[in-house]
């Protein structure tokens, strides 16, 4: 008869071959057939609430690995809480208005588009959206992601748009909105003012120019001016000093600058003069209201004073151009200067301007410099390296310019100061430093610009009387237009004249005139997405959520919009705890990007891995700093997700014969120190979901697996499973714990690696329910921390044996351990700790014989006496005994005897 030490389990129980590319769909396909979430969330009814509160992305392109990590982090949170016990459900949302969609509509229309009607472009972009919000829907699914797919939110929809313009209304109606010409950061290429959330700052090299303006009462004397950008030299009004800074009369050849006294050195080099003097000094504010005379058209100009003008560059002296900067707007309206911005949405100056109209402002740059250096105005230029503001879709240079915009002041009703004390107060930020972000950003923030220059988004409900042209915004209006629209959508605003769209009767509060046009500027889509609290939540019961979970640029995004509509409309934020991802870079720190080749599709990834392969990874990253990824990186994770597969395929492997609801008198102990760190994960990786810290949850699991399990506990099982006899108490308190142990991975790991843990429970013959994840989270129980301490200590003991018989294996001496007999000495506690287990030393060593002294710490390996035995492989010296098995020991000869195999 021919014995071996292995077993064939059956194929069916616990697969060997992961193949998750073919399987995972099936799967998915199973979860919507059988409804498993529509299940989960009939089983959570009427159980505490945990709503994690989706923020929409924007629905103009296929996923990319950033928001699959986004779409993947939500995922596991909400299927740990749906665990856990709560109704967790996940609504999924895409913000379908604004310039990214508009945009792409564009390029794809080309000179078309000018001709178009309104309603016809949008009717287009509507289109758009809706075709990737069905091409992004079924790349979310293949993620794995639970939610309610078939009822996603939608900006676009018409209850949502309703929900935009109620929340708008009570906006206006606290007196919180105001229109007026002042100076935003506009795109020249887009044709649209852009709110702070929607610019990137990067490097850029701007001309930096020195310039001379004339005291008009003395030719001779002028005011050293510093500016970086010359094409706003034709709207200057003023010329800035501040009050509190020394001014030095130098005196250069027959002329005499005023400039900041600290900077006359750095000025003189730069303009090339080597011989000057200081004539006298003076503080900037007897300068206030000196007149001046501009340099391109010698119109009289006053200098004022500002606190903003700093000494740490340039001359201490700066170009006031009041419709082209938000400081120079603030200095305009105090010293009552023409708001002047002679630039069209093209970034053209306008055709009436002398001397330059009509030029590009970005070719004016060299024309202006050389006008000046003709007439003897130029005194310095240089090339100045400074973080400049770009727009985000177009990624091209923005300009400051003063056009009429809709604005929301935040510092109406102390606005400002309310949400700052909420952020610190009512608000729990993952990680702790997002508090700071978001608190300098509110606290510094100009009023937000909510008004753009496009087609495709919700109108702003303004109205204009035809008689005397006042600008009707009235709550009352607002909230009659969303009626209308809470019935027809936004294209109401464009399919309807104004009256149709007034109430009954409505007059000018002005003039009391009764014709009226309609206003074409659309909402900054950060209103849109950031009404989704009123829209979303409040009608479903959900509101307040528990959590927004976004990448970090959302502090000036999404939360912040949010934030500021939740402070108005409810006096408190829409959200309990905020908690930020990173973003994600190549394994060599460098930003994906398509020219680098270095992007990683998670389609790809996908189709060659498995979505569990990705969502491995994400649940490795530490992701609330910047996180790598690379093919490489992927690879790895294959590894370990391969080892992950290998003990569960082993562990359920072998209750293939085991029934959970026979009962086990006693455990032996190492059994027993299994469970207790068994106890101990799920403790451990309770608290790290909690926390939302992942890859501590990962890092836990995986040691628990590849080292207390994998490499010691189910290396030492090996034999009592499988030379044991089949009904033998040995045998069955080892498959009790590794029935704990199996289920309690699984339920463990369910919100990562969904897929797989579905798989291995629904083959399983002891399961109790439909799906894995339709079960409660494990039981707490408070580990046997004295049973740890004492086979920590063991386990010490084991290292050093296992050390010996590898320098004895390398020597030649033995090959396999179980060709090994060992003598070990310790002493002191190890010696009692060791003495306690004595009867189960070799078993714990994985050798044939051992015999324990006490004396000091020494190993001693030899050959085992005996003979191997043909099942277990061990030495003994019993193999020959038995006359019916004489190639087997006395234990295995026993187990065949009784059939017990």
């Amino acid at each position: 008869m021919e014995y071996k030490n292995t077993l064939n389990l059956p194929v069916e129980l616990v697969p060997m071959k992961a193949n998750l590319v073919e399987k995972e769909p099936k799967i998915l396909e199973n979860w919507e057939k059988s409804k498993i979430y529509e299940k989960i969330r009939s089983k959570r009814l009427g159980a505490p609430k945990y709503v994690l509160h989706d923020g929409p992305p924007y629905a103009n392109g296929s996923i990319h690995i950033g928001t699959a990590l986004n779409k993947i982090l939500k995922d596991v949170v909400v299927r740990y809480k749906t665990m856990r016990g709560y109704d967790s459900p996940y609504i999924p949302g895409w913000d379908t208005h604004g310039l990214p969609i508009e945009h792409k509509v564009a390029l794809e229309l080309g000179d078309k588009i000018k001709s178009m009607k309104r309603i016809d472009i949008r009717k287009m972009c509507a289109d758009y959206a809706l075709k990737y919000v069905g091409i992004q829907r079924e790349q979310f699914k293949r993620l794995g992601i639970f939610g309610e797919w078939d009822n996603p939110y939608l900006t676009m929809d018409k209850s949502y748009e309703k929900a935009i313009y109620d929340v708008f209304a009570d906006v206006v109606e606290k007196g919180m909105v105001y229109r007026e010409n002042k100076p935003v950061m506009w795109c020249p290429v887009d044709h649209t003012a852009l709110a702070e959330a929607e610019v990137e700052y990067k490097d850029d090299i701007s001309k930096s120019i020195y310039v001379k303006f004339q005291f008009k009462d003395d030719p001779k004397k002028f005011v050293i001016i510093w500016t970086t950008t010359p094409w706003t030299l034709p709207a200057n009004r003023a010329v800035a000093l501040n009050a509190n800074v020394i001014y030095a009369e130098v005196k250069v050849k027959d002329e005499r600058w005023i400039m900041a006294k600290s900077l006359v050195p750095s000025v003189m080099e730069k303009a090339g003069v080597k011989e000057y003097e200081i004539a006298g000094e003076k503080i900037g504010k007897v300068f206030e209201l000196q007149k001046l005379l501009d340099p391109l058209y010698k119109e009289e100009r006053p200098i004022v004073l500002a606190d903003y003008v700093e000494t740490e560059s340039g001359t201490g002296a700066v170009h006031t151009a009041p419709g082209h900067g938000e400081e120079d707007y603030m200095t305009g309206k105090k010293y009552n200067l023409e708001i002047f911005s002679p630039v069209d949405d093209y970034g053209n100056y306008v055709m009436d301007l002398p001397k330059y109209g009509g030029m590009n402002i970005n070719k004016a740059n060299d024309v202006i410099i050389k006008d000046l250096k003709d007439s003897g105005a130029l005194i310095a230029q240089e090339d100045f390296k400074h973080p400049y503001p770009h727009c985000w879709r177009c990624h091209k240079p923005l300009i400051f310019r003063a056009t009429e915009q809709w604005f929301i002041s935040v510092d109406k009703n102390d606005l400002r100061k309310r949400t700052l004390e909420a952020i610190k107060n009512e608000v729990h930020w993952i990680p702790s430093w997002g508090e700071n972000r978001i608190y300098s950003m509110i606290e510094t923030r100009p009023d937000w610009c909510i008004s753009r220059q496009r087609d495709w988004g919700m109108p702003i409900p303004a109205f204009k009387c035809e008689s005397c042209g006042h600008v009707v915004m009235d709550p009352k209006v607002i909230r009659h237009v969303a009626q209308i629209v809470g019935h027809e959508g936004g294209d109401a605003w464009y399919k309807y004249d104004a009256k149709e769209l007034l109430p009954p009767g409505y007059k000018c509060p002005k003039c009391g005139g009764d014709h009226f046009e309609k206003l074409y500027d659309v909402m900054d889509v950060w209103i849109d997405s950031g009404s989704s609290f009123e829209a979303v939540l409040k009608p479903k019961n959900l509101y307040p959520a528990a959590l927004y979970l976004e990448g970090t640029d959302q502090h000036r995004g999404w939360f912040h919009s949010s934030l500021l509509l939740g402070m108005i409309r409810d006096g408190r934020p829409p959200y309990d705890n905020v908690l930020t991802h990173g973003f994600i870079r190549d394994e060599n720190d460098q930003k994906m990007s398509k020219s680098l080749g270095n992007v990683i599709d998670p389609l790809d990834v996908i189709s060659k891995f498995g979505a569990d392969v990705l969502r491995l990874w994400v649940s490795s990253t530490e992701y609330k700093n910047d996180v790598r990824i690379s093919i490489k990186i992927i690879e790895k994770q294959v590894d370990a997700y391969r080892k992950i597969r290998n003990v569960l395929r082993f562990i359920f492997g072998n209750l293939y014969d085991f029934n959970p609801e026979e009962k086990i008198d006693e455990l032996l102990e190492i059994d027993r120190y299994a469970l207790a760190l068994l106890d101990k994960l799920v403790l451990d990786v309770t608290q790290y979901y909690d926390d939302f810290d992942f890859h501590k949850v990962y890092h836990s699991i995986f040691d628990f697996v590849t080292i207390d399990m994998s490499a010691f506990y189910l290396d030492i099982l090996k034999d009592r499973l499988y030379a044991d006899g089949k009904k033998s108490a040995r045998r069955r308190s080892a498959q009790f714990v590794l029935y704990k142990t199996g289920m309690t991975l699984l339920k463990l790991l369910a919100p990562v690696i969904p897929f797989t843990t579905e798989e291995i429970y629904t083959t399983i013959p002891f399961r109790k329910l439909e799906s894995i994840h339709l079960e409660d989270w494990p039981e707490l129980i408070k580990s046997d921390k004295s049973l740890i301490e004492k086979w920590s200590k063991i386990r010490e003991v084991r290292d050093v044996v296992l050390k010996a018989l590898e320098t004895e294996r390398q020597n030649g001496k033995i090959g396999h351990p179980l060709e090994a007999r060992v003598n070990l000495k310790v002493d002191g506690e190890l010696y009692d700790v060791a003495k306690s287990v004595e009867v189960d030393l070799a078993d714990i060593m994985i050798v044939s014989s051992l015999s324990l002294e006490k004396g000091d710490t020494a190993v001693t390996v030899d050959h085992a006496e005996g003979q191997k035995c043909e099942r277990c492989w061990k030495y003994s010296t019993t193999v020959g005994e038995d006359k019916d098995h004489p190639t087997l020991c006395s234990r295995c000869a026993e187990v065949i005897r009784k059939g017990d195999f």
